[in-house]
């Protein structure tokens, strides 16, 4: 009879002693940075080398010629295709479970061809869940509320204002589409010239959410949902549309973790959600890790429900990092264990309110840094990863190589993680890596704090370009409309 595992020990002695090939396909490993450690035969498969070689389980192959990528998931399938993966997968045997960011049905058929699992719910569910309006419907069957809105087609702005009268949502709007990131597809309505300015992305685009505007702060919580209840992480603040770190409004930028970013009654109320959330998901026939936004409105503090990403996320790492991942197990792990088929016993509840314990959880930031001027040149020169220090003079200098954020002692170190390399396009929104610190990142005020100025200064002190060749100065690389994590 297959035994079943009872404890957390026993969870974390399952996957030490794992012979199943895990890997994690994606153009960086960020997201599930670390869990190599706590999962035996887990490799990272990824596009960009960030560690230059160094890192022990990450592997890139070779530059090949592709179209241009467009998403996450046509580099997830090129990937796939390369045949220095096919072989690497090939030479370590054994039946490989595949992981991932982002991936789509033909991701799924390739991953077949190579006769791996995927451990996710099907592309297909999770586009459907991905879709904002969905996203307030399950909210709505579970008693998580959404900021007031209506879904509706919008066909012109006198068809706008007809929709809003009728629902007493006012004129103060923010639109989003179905599909996105938030900085590309939320627009902030005010007036007749905002609507102008970006008709051609709602019109057309089908049912959108208009929602009524309120003064809020972001939040994001990552939990998990198993076949024995919804396994609920810690609130993490949102840095968003910072000018230092990103040219979009409204762009995400990173987060914090902290015990006391939001009183203990929104922290509870987020955490009560998010597990109603999640056990709506499970009867729409989702399992697995999921992330939630809340907006929280600053002056009455009632807290909204803003979107689902059904996936792991750019927060993700914060979440396997925190106090209780290294005291119990990283969140990641409850999803390949539900995935992994091992029948397991655990008192949810137990573990949901030990993890809502403050003394679970540290403080730390992550920063998204982008270039965020307007202009088009090649990198010849960026930070690379490893741990950093600033000194007393404010100035950022290079420490060390590591690969590891908790090597960072003190407020005055961080570690960074490189994106950008020598070579390649820097443009307005390019991603040049991210910067994880000890402590916050903002003031109780919620605007970036000194010291983390001083860091993405610093950082940014360290990157250099040339101009690009005249040849090239025509159509200058477009954005990509798809941010990597």
């Amino acid at each position: 009879m297959a035994t079943v595992l009872k404890n957390i020990s026993e969870i974390r002695r399952f996957f030490h002693r794992n012979e199943d090939p895990i890997y994690f396909i994606s153009a960086t490993n960020f997201n599930l940075l670390g869990l190599d450690e706590w999962v035996k035969n887990f490799k990272y498969i990824c596009y960009i080398d960030c560690y230059g070689g160094k890192h022990p389980n990450v592997f890139c192959p070779s530059e090949q010629p592709h179209a241009e990528f467009q998403s996450i998931e046509d580099i997830n399938n090129y990937l796939l295709q390369h045949k220095e993966v096919i072989d690497f997968i090939k030479r370590r045997g054994g039946k490989p479970k595949f992981v991932f960011l982002m991936f789509d049905e033909e991701t799924e058929r390739l991953s077949k061809e190579l006769g791996a699992d995927v451990w996710f719910p099907k592309a297909k569910l999770r586009t459907s869940m991905d879709n904002k309006i969905e996203t307030v419907r399950i909210g709505n069957k579970a008693g998580v509320p959404s900021v007031p809105n209506v879904l509706a087609e919008v066909k012109s702005y006198e068809d706008l204002q007809k929709t809003c009268e009728k629902a007493g949502i006012g004129h103060d709007l923010v639109l989003q589409s179905a599909f996105g990131d938030s900085g590309h597809t939320t627009f902030f309505i005010k007036s007749e010239a905002d609507f102008r300015r970006h008709e051609h992305e709602i019109i057309g685009e089908g049912e959108i959410k208009i929602m009524k505007r309120i003064d809020c702060r972001g939040s994001a919580i990552e939990a998990c949902a198993t076949k024995e209840g919804t396994i609920v992480g810690p609130l993490m603040t949102e840095l968003v549309g910072f000018k230092d770190l990103t040219p979009y409004r409204g762009g995400w930028c990173g987060n914090e973790i902290l015990s006391t970013a939001f009183p203990p009654k929104v922290r509870q109320q987020a955490r009560e959600l998010t597990f109603k959330f999640g056990e709506q998901l499970r009867k729409e026939g989702y399992r697995g890790y999921f992330e939630l936004d809340f907006l929280i409105d600053k002056k009455t503090g009632d807290l909204w429900l803003g979107e689902l990403n059904p996936r792991i996320t750019g927060a993700s790492s914060m979440t396997n990092h925190a106090a209780f991942a290294h005291a119990d197990a990283p969140l990641f792990l409850f999803h390949l264990l539900e995935f992994s088929k091992k029948k397991f016993d655990l008192d949810v509840d137990e573990l949901n309110n030990r993890w809502a314990n403050p003394d679970m959880i540290d403080s730390w930031s992550q920063m998204v840094i982008k270039h965020t001027e307007d202009s088009v040149d090649i990198c010849t020169d960026a930070p690379e990863t490893g741990i950093y220090k600033m000194l007393e003079d404010g100035r950022v200098v290079f420490d060390r190589f590591d690969y590891h954020r908790r090597a960072v002692e003190s407020e005055n170190e961080a570690f960074f993680l490189r994106i950008l390399q020598p070579g390649d396009y820097r443009y307005e929104g390019a991603d040049i890596g991210i910067l994880v610190t000890r402590g916050r990142s903002m003031t109780k005020s919620f605007q970036l704090n000194e010291r983390a100025k001083k860091w993405i200064h610093g950082i940014k002190q360290t990157v250099a370009g040339k101009p690009l060749p005249v040849a090239n100065a025509g159509p200058a690389l477009a954005d990509p409309a798809f941010k990597i994590m």
